[in-house]
């Protein structure tokens, strides 16, 4: 009776078979993992965009608007938490609003007159995202946006 393997040889293919799947399972969690944390910084870019649409619109001569007119940086605020995302929770968003004069002039306070500027910055934990397979994710992601006042 002629054997095709060695003594020792038999358990080898069992071992590679699960170094390769562990490894394959790895570089898709990976993935998946970072998928979702672009998905996320494009949903942030999304909020802080938002956020100073609603500014730019709502500044010292608006009228007629709902939702704060002038806008306070409260109100900013809520209207991006209340906003519905998809994959972050709107809760956990930190929003800051920043009025300013455009480069090279100044403004008087509260600067939200039209040709002045506003940035919305929004902030979440990276924290949430907890994966097998993958390494536990800290810090935060933020994103912001600048725009004109046009009333």
């Amino acid at each position: 009776m002629k054997k095709n393997l060695r003594f020792g040889e038999q358990g080898q293919t069992l071992l590679e078979s699960a170094l390769s799947i562990s490894l394959l399972l790895l570089l898709l969690f990976g993935a998946i993992a970072g998928g979702m944390i672009l998905n996320t910084y494009h949903t942030l870019s999304y909020a802080a965009r938002l956020g100073s649409r609603f500014a730019i619109v709502r500044g010292s001569q608006c009228s007629g608007l709902s939702g704060g007119c002038p806008a306070a940086d409260t109100d900013i605020a809520t209207y991006v938490k209340n906003a519905p995302f998809v994959g972050i929770d709107g809760s956990q968003l930190t929003v800051t609003t920043t009025w300013s004069a455009p480069p090279n002039l100044t403004c008087s306070a509260p600067c939200n007159n039209p040709g002045d500027q506003v940035t919305v910055n929004v902030t979440y934990p990276l924290s949430a995202f907890q994966f097998p397979l993958v390494p536990a994710l800290s810090g935060t992601m933020h994103s912001s946006s600048t725009m004109v006042i046009s009333q």
